[in-house]
């Protein structure tokens, strides 16, 4: 059957299969992908957790371990002679110390690992400059750098070879048979300089961070390597193998989407709101809420991760009918609103608030109308957002797509759409792991817009109402005065979301 999306196939550099492997919070999985988008095969193992007040750690051995089980699952059943490449995505800011053969020192230290914050604080201090040059302004106690500084700092003499690697190192490492360079994505929040592409060793030097504990770093999509003997036989990957460096899992997410063009955006509803989208210069924040990757061919990928989201239904919902509360919620289409934090720790983005809490606005009588407030809620925040981003200066007014399990709710999609005012797209399938075979395709010399056009599939467009759109409009400035009154949004923030909203 043909697909209109793909009316004359793929091109021809992108003919065999390409794997994309993710390594997430909870599971390693691996996807094999052919050059128009068809998933032929796909696998996943659960990895676990060890939690312990602000601490989480996970076991470096068990995500290869997890890995490779889950490629030889996937493979068992393809044409293993036509996989070309492959990439891999990880988690932003996790981290572990390896010996000088790559095995591990200590545990992997998990992106939400809280345990620097005293670190943090010195690494503002020394990397002050560099930090505001590279728009993010300052690092959180999470980001890699500081946990690394607090490793070194707890850690006996260190052996003579020892090297930091982010969490896909490890893999990239054990898949070519020697360490092969990071890539810049994982190593953003280590304090890679994206701009002059080096290590700021100025600032490691006065953090005692060692020069030769550091890996080389290359931007993604470079070629790393091949796949060794031994790599293949623990994984079904043939030898041989091309081995693309790969991304984060975030800006996974957003290649497989399909939002690479200037413009472009994709907004990831879970547990909490994440939004990626495409510049073609670097977007600096004065209040450091949104920070950029550097993506392939020279773009930059802008972003930021809200602490509130679906999570919100969740926690008033547990246990409940979604469906039947969604069509309760429709059928009543109030106008009361929520705020929908999620999180304990306040706000982080579209502004910074540590103190911030959940609130509704307007009578919410029933339990629809009270899950139809943080639907709606939801939507104001994401509009909240690209009025944000707007007034940063990224761009913002090219395609926008929707992913995540918020999603898979048709009633919410176009509601989004409706308070956005803009038209949304639907993946048909949009996850990390897609996102990395459709970098991995790129070795083939295709560029990541031409991969993603073959074999990213939308399934769906969604328009927005326009008298829906004016109808919402009040709802969002109510909004907005109640986020501003009570000191969590900035008057100046407000003030440009006005004007938008005044457009």
């Amino acid at each position: 059957m043909s697909d209109p999306h793909h009316p004359g196939g793929p091109p021809a550099a992108l003919d065999g299969i390409w794997l994309g492997l993710d390594l997430g919070t909870q599971s390693a999985r691996c996807v094999a992908v052919d050059g128009t988008g068809q998933v032929l095969a796909t696998a996943a193992r659960p990895l676990t957790s060890r939690r312990h007040g602000n601490r989480h750690e996970q076991d470096p051995e068990e995500w290869w371990r997890a890995l490779a089980a889950a490629c030889r699952e996937a493979l068992a059943g393809i044409d293993t002679r036509r996989i070309r490449g492959l990439a891999l995505d990880g988690t932003s800011g996790t981290i572990l110390l390896a010996d000088s053969r790559g095995t591990p020192l200590t545990p992997g230290l998990m992106y939400d690992d809280g345990r620097a914050a005293e670190q943090a604080a010195a690494v503002n201090a020394a990397g002050a400059e560099i930090w505001q040059e590279l728009g993010y302004r300052s690092m959180q106690p999470s980001w890699a750098l500081p946990k690394l500084v607090a490793l070194l700092a707890n850690a006996p003499a260190l052996r003579t070879g020892t090297r930091l690697l982010h969490q896909v190192d490890l893999f990239t490492w054990r898949l070519a048979g020697h360490q092969v360079p990071s890539d810049a994505s994982h190593a953003l929040k280590t304090g890679y300089h994206l701009l002059e592409e080096r290590w700021p060793q100025e600032v490691m030097d006065e953090l005692g961070v060692p020069e030769g504990l550091l890996p080389d770093v290359v931007r993604p999509g470079s070629v790393l390597g091949t796949v060794c003997a031994d790599a293949a036989a623990a994984t079904g990957i043939p030898e041989g193998t091309t081995v693309v460096a790969g991304m984060t899992d975030g800006c996974a997410a957003q290649i497989g989407a399909g939002a690479l063009a200037p413009g472009a955006w994709n907004s990831v509803l879970g547990t909490t709101l994440v939004l990626k989208g495409t510049s073609p210069h670097l977007v600096r924040d004065p209040a450091g809420v949104v920070y950029c990757h550097r993506g392939p061919g020279g773009t930059w990928l802008p972003g930021g991760a809200s602490s509130s989201g679906a999570g919100v239904l969740s926690r008033h919902f547990h246990g409940a009918d979604l469906d039947a509360l969604t069509a309760q919620a429709a059928a009543l289409d109030p106008d009361a609103v929520g705020y929908p934090l999620v999180s304990t720790g306040g706000e982080r983005f579209p502004f910074r608030a540590p103190d911030a809490e959940p609130f509704v606005l307007g009578e919410v009588p029933t339990r629809a109308a009270e899950f139809h407030a943080w639907l709606l809620g939801v939507a104001c925040l994401e509009r909240l957002c690209f009025d944000y981003l707007d007034h940063l200066g990224a761009p913002i007014d090219g395609p926008l797509t929707l992913t995540g399990g918020g999603a898979r709710n048709a009633y919410w999609c176009q509601l989004r759409a409706d308070v956005l005012g803009r038209p949304v797209r639907l993946p048909r399938q949009a996850e990390g792991a897609l996102g990395m075979a459709v970098l991995a395709a790129t070795s083939s010399g295709a560029g990541l817009e031409e991969a993603a056009a073959a074999m990213v599939r939308i399934d769906r467009e969604i328009a927005p109402r326009p008298a829906r759109t004016a109808r919402y409009a009040p709802v969002h400035l109510r909004f907005l005065d109640e986020l501003t009154r009570r000191g969590w949004l900035g008057q100046d923030v407000a003030d440009h979301a006005r004007r938008r909203a005044a457009q």
